[in-house]
């Protein structure tokens, strides 16, 4: 083996390893898992959570990255499970011209937290699951991608991020959005000054996609080959029904992205992209606003998440943010012009040199043609942080959960970033956590 080889898997090693001591090490995979056309200094990735974002971007992203490889699949629904590994085994052995069986199918994701031939996860799960998994491979030292929105409630996102510091791992939350040439261009006029002092913010979501807000639904039995007890896992029992938890033998929209027992709805969903834009802007990704208010209607029923919002935030400079429901776009206005990007790739301004003229000395580019995965699996092996790590996640979601909050309640919020924590408000205080059923999962 050549030194270079060996420093190469003795630094993902290194870079795994949990400062505080005392679990199993991730190691990089022989050569002979994937056959003799295995590259050594792969990243070995599990995903786990198979449903239609694993299915497609997710696996297919990893599957054609040579910077990684997948070598287990984890589910609690059989039929997903199956499928994902069959979708691995086919590209594999399609690329090697051979049969492959070698990716490992698991309905237990326990089983890999200090299996060694596994080096970072990629989670992919419904969001009340998010942090508590999250925090379980961290623990265990393997570097995590989580899908967006990292956490339910910002109680949650700060027992991540305190997780996050007692170990080396590189994290990233997997969001497209920081990848897309249009979305950097905006953010580099604005870092770069080319609008002036930032003053307003404006930025809006799609609405939810359509259909009945069930608010009768009858039990029905569960499917056989799911897992509902380890569905559900830190989320109070509750009988089961299709639209609660996600299409039997299907990809499309599952309905707990509606039921606040799982996730927040869509002021977490895209505000995850979008939000998350805002604060990389406004060069506040690890802190946040000092003052909140909003109105805002939720739905009634098994699908009860918000459906209308308008929410105004203001951080302690004086640059105020305005959050709502409409197309899909964020607008930074400042002293001397605008910019406004439309997903997915619509950049306008108020004067065409403030995006034509070319970057100058001393002004910073977040160009980057790495798609989020890449992004991912290099960091680890060149030991950097991702462009998006999980603590600037926490506190992009932490926006929308304290919008959230204040509709809600209806009332301001006085809110201290340094502290995360609200001023002299018992009733808004009481909702930054979420009790959790300790039957897989402690804090």
């Amino acid at each position: 083996m050549s030194d270079k080889m060996t420093k190469r898997r003795e630094f993902i090693k290194r870079s795994a390893a949990l400062v505080a001591g005392g679990f199993l090490m991730p190691s990089i995979v022989p050569a002979s898992v994937l056959g003799k056309a295995a590259p050594s200094n792969r990243i070995n990735v599990a995903c786990i959570g198979l449903g239609r974002q694993m299915a497609n971007p997710n696996i297919p992203q990893l599957l054609k990255s040579p910077h990684g490889q997948i070598v287990a699949v984890c589910d609690v629904d059989k039929w997903r499970l199956d499928n994902a590994r069959k979708q691995v085994n086919d590209y594999y052995g399609k690329e090697r011209g051979a049969s492959y069986k070698g990716v490992r199918a698991l309905s237990d994701y326990r089983e890999l937290l200090h299996d060694k031939d596994v080096d970072a996860v990629m989670l992919a799960l419904p969001d009340h699951w998010h942090v508590p998994m999250a925090i379980d491979f961290i623990r265990a030292g393997k570097h995590v991608s989580l899908e967006k929105p990292v956490s339910t409630c910002i109680r949650h996102g700060q027992r991540l991020v305190e997780a996050i510091k007692k170990s080396a791992v590189i994290t990233r939350n997997d969001s497209e959005f920081r990848t897309i040439r249009e979305f950097q261009k905006a953010v580099e006029v604005v870092r770069n000054g080319r609008i002036g002092k930032v003053k307003t913010i404006y930025l809006a979501v799609p609405p939810e996609w359509g259909g009945d807000h069930f608010p009768s639904t009858p039990t029905m039995p569960v499917p056989e080959g799911f897992d509902y007890d380890f569905w559900l896992g830190p989320a109070f029992e509750a009988p089961y029904t299709e639209k609660r938890v996600h299409p039997i033998k299907d990809y499309t929209r599952p309905g707990w992205m509606r039921v606040s027992d799982y996730c927040n709805g869509m002021i977490s969903n895209w505000g995850a992209h979008l939000m998350g834009i805002v604060q990389w802007g406004n060069n506040t990704e690890y802190t946040g606003p000092v003052e909140i208010e909003g109105s805002g209607d939720f739905d009634k029923g098994l699908w009860n998440t918000m459906n209308r919002f308008d929410i105004h935030y203001r951080f302690a400079d004086g640059v105020e943010v305005f959050y709502k429901i409409e197309r899909p776009y964020v607008r930074f206005e400042g002293a001397d012009g605008w910019v406004e990007i439309e997903y997915p790739d619509k950049l306008t301004a108020s004067k065409p040199e403030i995006l034509d003229t070319p970057l100058g000395a001393g002004e910073k580019s977040f160009a980057s043609d790495l798609n989020d995965k890449d992004d991912f699996l290099l960091a680890i092996k060149e030991n950097r942080p991702s462009a998006e790590p999980l603590e600037t996640a926490h506190r992009t979601i932490s926006m929308c959960q304290l919008g959230l909050i204040a509709v809600t309640l209806g009332v301001k919020l006085q809110w201290d970033p340094a502290t995360e924590t609200f001023k002299d408000d018992n009733a808004a205080s009481a909702m930054l956590d979420r009790p959790i059923r300790e039957k897989y999962f402690k804090f």
